[in-house]
């Protein structure tokens, strides 16, 4: 078993989606936690959500399984009753988020998801945070790699300044990652029409795609990466007081420029438009990606102030796209089954409003998952 040992009690948990990708990471980490009593995976896909728990079935806690359709309400509140967190890899967000929110309330249970899309993320927190604090509930959106690491990186550089005036995050995920299903077409949606950036303390609105900056990741060199509609500039201001600029960027390497273009033009926009550029990417991952999924890489810059000094912090790191999103969706999701969180108040937040972050990164360190204070990846944070 991973060493996990935090607390004593014993913990129930149902991964809605959890024979997809990332879901089944996330179930496989929870499994072998200690502390875990039983683990349901939740999924339309009954084959495969029985093959998911027969894998996993031995390593540690056990493991079933529910057939879930998450536009029948009343009938998820019911499979959620039982459990003490709910935990979704279900996507797309911008579908389900609000959906399984407002059910997860209704049951009384505490949530938590890989949500990455800002419009869900900011509905969701204003929409549901009075509920949730007065049923004394936490709600944690955005608990994947980007948002998720990302966030919960620049909350520790945070936490040992003076203050924040900037953040940037950026994202480069190759184009044979391993993306497929909800996560391609989630790549495509964020592409596409108006999404939000902080600037000069104020929440604007730009065209999704229209600025390039180019960025190094020492292990991958320069790469061009675009504004994309990701949660981190709607979060990140709401917990740092006082920061003038949040910023978020992706890029793909080889052809992002020619992808970002059709998302200026509103290629991706619409349900077929989506569709179609989501099996043409599918089709040709297939014919030319490599036997493995790629690793990408995060970086995330802050600068701030600290001792009167000004101050420019980072962290980065690198993985697949399944291991790091997977494992940041456990172990938030784990620490929220703790109550292991910097507030003991209940409401709707995203991973940096509530979780420690000290915590959170040893959590990925003990699973073998790293985080670094610089770019070159010499100094864990742990």
């Amino acid at each position: 078993m991973n060493d996990h040992a935090y607390w004593e009690i014993l913990m129930k948990f149902i991964i809605l989606g959890g024979a997809g990708e990332m879901g089944n990471r996330t179930a496989e980490d929870l499994a072998a936690a200690d502390g875990v009593s039983r683990i349901t995976i939740a999924d339309r896909n009954e084959a495969l959500a029985r093959k998911v728990a027969d894998s996993l079935n031995g390593i540690g806690a056990p493991v079933d399984t529910k057939i879930v359709d998450a536009f029948d309400h009343a009938a998820l509140v019911e499979t959620l009753l039982s459990y003490d967190v709910a935990v979704s890899a279900l996507g797309p967000f911008y579908i389900f988020e609000p959906k399984l929110i407002k059910a997860a309330i209704e049951a009384g249970v505490n949530y938590c998801s890989i949500c990455d899309e800002w419009k869900p993320a900011e509905t969701v927190i204003e929409q549901f945070d009075e509920e949730a604090r007065k049923k004394d509930l936490t709600i944690i959106t955005g608990l994947g790699a980007s948002p998720g690491i990302t966030n919960m990186g620049a909350l520790h550089i945070a936490q040992g300044l003076d203050s924040v005036s900037r953040v940037r995050m950026a994202l480069y995920l190759p184009l044979d990652c391993g993306a497929r299903g909800a996560a391609l077409r989630h790549g495509l949606y964020i592409m596409t029409g108006q999404m939000p950036v902080w600037r000069d303390g104020r929440r604007q609105m730009i065209q999704a795609c229209n600025e390039k900056c180019t960025i190094d990741f020492p292990q991958f060199g320069n790469i061009d990466c675009w504004n994309m509609g990701h949660s981190e500039p709607v979060t990140i201001p709401r917990y740092f007081p006082g920061v003038k600029n949040v910023d978020f960027y992706m890029g793909y390497g080889f052809g992002t420029g020619a992808i970002a273009q059709l998302g200026r033009w509103g290629g991706f926009a619409g349900k077929r438009r989506a569709e179609f550029w989501a099996r043409a990417v599918e089709i040709s991952e297939q014919v030319f990606a490599g036997p493995k999924p790629r690793g990408g890489a995060s970086r995330i810059d802050v600068w701030g102030q600290k001792d009167g000094q000004e101050v420019h912090l980072q962290r980065g790191g690198i993985g697949l796209m399944r291991e790091t999103t997977g494992l940041s969706l456990a172990a938030g999701a784990y620490l929220l089954g703790k109550g292991q969180l910097r507030t003991q108040q209940g409401g709707v937040y995203a991973p940096e409003g509530c979780l420690d972050a000290d915590a959170f990164f040893q959590y990925l360190h003990d699973c073998g998952v790293d985080a670094f204070k610089d770019i070159a990846m010499t100094q864990p944070v742990c």
